[in-house]
Order: C-alpha cells, then structure tokens, then sequence
C-alpha cells in the first residue's frame, strides 16, 4: 500500500501520515529503503515511489489495523502476487533487514523486552528463512555475553519452562559485533 506525498510534507512526515491512514499504526520504527522511478514501473504515468519499512511486534499492533482498508499480515515466504514492482520493493527490504540485523539490534524491536532463546531463535530463522540447530544457537548467543538471564521462566512451551533474557543494550552497544557469529555466511551480507 502506498500513498502520495502532499506539497508541504517531506518524504518521512508523508510516509508516517500514510502508514497510519492505512494500517493505524504510529510511533513506530520506520526508516527509509530506496527510491524506486524506472520509467515503465507505472504503466498509466511515470510515479517515483520512496519506499519505506518498518519494524513492529504484530502481537503489540494486531487489534489497532485500520478496517477501512484491510491491511493484512502475511508471513515473509508468503507473500501474495504484487502488483509493479512491489515484488522487488519487498525483496530490496528482506536483504536490507538481513543486513541490519546482523549489525545492529533491529530484531529486538520485535521482541518482548524479556524474551527466551527459543522467541530468539524463531525470530532469527524467520528473518534469515533457514534453520539453526538448537545447541549451537544457544551456545553462539550465550558466548557473545550480550544477553542477561533472567530468573524466572517461561512455562508455558514445556514443563521445564525457557528462561528469559534481557539484551545488555550497553554491553551490545561496545561490543555489537559479538551477533555477527551467529548467522552463517554473515561474511556474505
């Protein structure tokens, strides 16, 4: 979905007022991705389209989409047919989260503030769309040093319950590196 800048806005004040007409939603990560404008991409006119992706725990941001226009949430490895280049628009900010996430604590903005390693992992795979083996993903994260544990557990996936940690946003902040390890081919990004 998108929407058309007005004379008086500048890209980021019209990409907020659009997102939130549309979905609802506001206060929320949003960060600019590209400029798409190849000539043909429109084929009534030429439309220049600054492209923008956000951030945000669904769970948080279910119940507040907008019923005017049915916005709705599709996991990444199913997205429907798109019109234009949409399809590319998505793909463009599949490779940039990648890329960010692996640099920068992103992907804590999707989480509780007390989160487990399971929580963790699941969000990792759904970002990267591939599979980490349990131990050795525990063993990477734990090693960086950059997650606190917390005392109590989360009962509620098993019996012996998860504990919850916390990201040392300080520690993370000198040291936010340490999360290159865990994702394979992370030289590649």
């Amino acid at each position: 979905m998108g929407g058309f800048i007005q004379p008086e806005e500048s890209p980021e004040i019209a990409a907020t007022r659009i997102l939130k007409t549309l979905t609802g939603l506001e206060g929320v990560y949003l960060e600019q991705l590209f400029t798409f404008g190849k000539p043909a991409r429109d084929p009534i006119e030429r439309t220049l389209s600054i492209t923008f992706f956000t951030l945000i725990d669904i769970l948080r941001y279910e119940k507040q989409l907008s019923d005017e226009y049915h916005p709705e949430w599709f996991p990444l490895n199913r997205i429907p047919k798109l019109i234009f280049d949409h399809s590319e628009m998505v793909k463009m900010a599949k490779e940039k989260l990648r890329y960010k996430a692996a640099l920068h604590p992103l992907l804590f903005e999707l989480l509780p503030k007390k989160f487990t390693l399971p929580q963790l992992q699941s969000l990792y795979e759904s970002v990267y769309d591939t599979g980490f083996d349990k131990r050795n993903f525990s063993r990477k994260v734990l090693s960086t040093k950059l997650l606190v544990k917390q005392e109590d557990k989360d009962k509620g996936s098993s019996k012996k319950g998860a504990y919850y940690y916390k990201l040392n946003v300080k520690k993370y902040k000198a040291n936010f590196q340490a999360f290159l390890n865990i994702i394979p081919n992370a030289h590649l990004l």
